[in-house]
């Protein structure tokens, strides 16, 4: 579901009651621990964590206009999903991560390319997606992206 928020509090305040703990508990954890850098803020209707244009002026090469999108969660029909753009971007990190989440979560994986679905709220690894979160910083980050715009 796309929720019109104006802010990471109005999305929370949006989205049904018994999900509403889980997200802000998940949003906690991200603010906590992501490295230094990035900005929350909402992107793409979605709580979003990004590299602001006054660290990376030249913003996300489909609409330079908007900041550099890293990584952000969402409240969908049927699960809460994570959206890590370096999970999609660097083949170690995926690779981790899928090693790694079955020692922290006993339902099988429900990935994409960048998103993790999590259809049952009482087993969202929250340990695993702290690692997750501080594992790249924003100047990796941007170096990973314009690697793979030059490609292009």
């Amino acid at each position: 579901m796309q929720y019109e928020a104006t802010s990471p509090e109005d999305y929370i305040s949006q989205v049904p009651k018994e999900r509403r703990a889980t997200l802000e508990k998940l949003r906690q954890l991200i603010n906590k621990n992501l490295p230094k850098g990035f900005e929350e803020g909402i992107i793409y209707k979605m709580i979003g964590y990004y590299v602001p244009h006054s660290v990376y002026p030249d913003g996300y090469h489909c609409g330079p206009k908007t900041p550099l999108p890293f990584m952000s969660f969402a409240s969908q029909k049927n699960s809460i999903n994570l959206y890590h753009s370096g999970i999609y971007a660097k083949q170690e990190l995926h690779d981790w991560f899928v090693d790694e989440y079955p020692k922290h979560c006993k339902r099988k994986l429900d990935m994409g390319k960048s998103c993790i679905r999590f259809k049952y709220l009482d087993d969202i690894p929250f340990d695993l997606i702290e690692a997750l979160v501080k594992k790249m910083t924003c100047e990796e980050w941007i170096e990973i992206y314009e690697s793979a715009i030059k490609k292009k």
